[in-house]
């Protein structure tokens, strides 16, 4: 198996995007699938290489990257070192970096054409990063499928209302923390990351992008999701008339994994859910 780490290409702001691929060297054009992380994930998360090592040996191209601003430096891509960046993410940014991942596997050589399918390119993205893969898919005819793990619904909800003290003292405070309760640490949030919300409200609006969607569109949560409610993914669903939901039973937010993760193979709940997603590629 081939597998190229922490290829570096330019993502929003001209800050760069640390990427993987993992995939089979048998000059067969293979599908292309491109994973997100979500809010306070990096693309070395738990099971994530396992994860591509998986879908690699399925004769598949699997990419996943780390957003330009998630936090982490070429350095040191897992965790958090620069929380300026990450203070100054937006959804556009990552919306953009995504744009940016498919790009490279369109045109550049690293991974070498005679092993990729440029026109079958698919999208997984968790927590976060699935609301930003589904946005990306509406607006972006190069995407031929979505799946979304555990996938937020909505973009607006998860800021304080517009008549909130809170809102009014993020606002004149310029920073907002919140903790990290795996590394402890106090991760700001800029008020310019709300400020882009509003600006950019109706890129960024996913019940309107499933609205719009016209490719085959995969949903799986797990139904003891304490950091998404699985009401979300019912929505999505709701939404989006080329969907298929799947709720796995006793699964949580990231499916009975975690980070560091140094068992071979996975949780069954994320069994279910990688095979789920494998026979939903396969489909013709």
């Amino acid at each position: 198996m081939k597998i190229i780490k922490n290829h570096i290409i330019n993502g929003s702001a001209e800050k760069p995007i640390l990427l993987d691929a993992f995939y089979k060297e048998n000059r067969t054009k293979k599908p292309i699938v491109i994973f997100a992380h979500g809010f306070k994930g990096f693309k070395d998360w738990g099971t994530f290489n396992q994860m591509a090592a998986f879908f690699a040996e399925k004769e598949v191209v699997f990419v996943k990257f780390n957003f330009s601003f998630n936090g982490g430096t070429i350095e040191q891509p897992i965790d958090f070192p620069d929380l300026e960046a990450f203070s100054l993410n937006t959804y556009t940014k990552e919306l953009d970096d995504l744009g940016l991942v498919v790009d490279f596997v369109e045109k550049d050589t690293t991974i070498p054409d005679e092993e990729k399918d440029i026109d079958t390119v698919f999208l997984i993205g968790h927590s976060r990063g699935g609301g930003i893969t589904v946005l990306r898919a509406s607006e972006d005819k190069r995407i031929k499928k979505v799946v979304a793990l555990a996938s937020v619904s909505d973009y607006a909800s998860r800021f304080p209302k517009e008549n909130d003290p809170q809102l009014k003292a993020w606002k004149e405070n310029k920073i907002v923390y919140i903790e990290n309760s795996r590394t402890h640490q106090q991760m700001p949030l800029d008020y310019s990351f709300y400020e882009d919300f509003k600006k950019n409200e109706p890129r960024l609006t996913i019940k309107t992008a499933c609205e719009n969607l016209k490719i085959p569109f995969l949903i799986v949560h797990g139904d003891e999701d304490p950091t998404v409610n699985v009401q979300e993914a019912k929505n999505l669903h709701d939404w989006a008339t080329e969907s298929e939901l799947m709720i796995i039973e006793g699964a949580d937010h990231v499916f009975n994994v975690n980070h560091p993760w140094e068992r071979k193979g996975f949780s069954k709940e994320l069994d279910v859910a990688l095979e789920e997603i494998v026979n939903f590629f396969d489909k013709i």
